[in-house]
């Protein structure tokens, strides 16, 4: 099944499961100390030749919102690459973060998040939700996602609106599985946002 197939039946299925419930905060895992790693458990890769060999693999690159939770001054985001479609019935979504994330913990209180797929012109946009401390939102214009209210990027290729429903360990990541309440395209399919070996294409 193609992408459009794919996304229409996740469409269908939406609307055949009514309403949502609504979201709950998730547990943020915030910043944990991370265990000594032992000799027994070391792969033998060096992770300098690890980086190099995956950064042949080209992905399509995202940026991650989610609104404001109680407490918090605005919304949160960012640049994410390791996105990806996870299962059709019922719709869900994955993406992977650091586990020292400091974007995260805000991500996990709000409980929702909103995918923007990015097209080959948002190069810049995707540095600016790269980096750390800053605000990100700062001269960004966006709406807000119908269902989770989170920020949805103008000019994105596509955006999809998301309840968080599960969050794994997975070495110095977490693993975050999204169920998908909402999603629509740009109907004029521009050219995505891709990554390769440390660069744009």
């Amino acid at each position: 099944m193609g992408q459009a197939g794919a996304a229409a039946a996740a469409v269908r299925y939406l609307r055949s499961a009514g309403s949502a419930p609504a979201a709950q905060p998730v547990e943020a895992l915030p910043r944990p100390e991370l265990r000594c790693v032992t000799d027994d458990e070391r792969a033998p890769v060096d992770q300098g030749r690890f980086r190099r060999v995956l950064g042949t693999f080209a992905t399509g690159v995202t940026v991650i919102t989610a609104p404001a939770a109680t407490g918090e001054p605005g919304p949160a985001g960012f640049a994410c690459q390791s996105f990806s479609a996870l299962s059709l019935d019922p719709p869900l979504v994955v993406f992977m973060v650091g586990r020292t994330s400091s974007t995260w913990p805000r991500i996990a209180r709000a409980g929702v998040f909103c995918v923007n797929v990015l097209g080959a012109h948002q190069g810049e946009l995707c540095r600016g939700f790269a980096v750390s401390g800053a605000d990100k939102f700062a001269g960004v214009p966006y709406d807000t996602s119908p269902v989770s209210g989170s920020p949805r990027l103008t000019g994105a290729a596509a955006w999809i609106d998301c309840t968080i429903q599960a969050v794994h360990t997975g070495g110095d990541h977490l693993i975050v599985v999204g169920r998908v309440d909402a999603l629509d395209a740009d109907e004029g399919e521009g050219a995505p946002l891709l990554f390769h070996r440390g660069r744009f294409l």
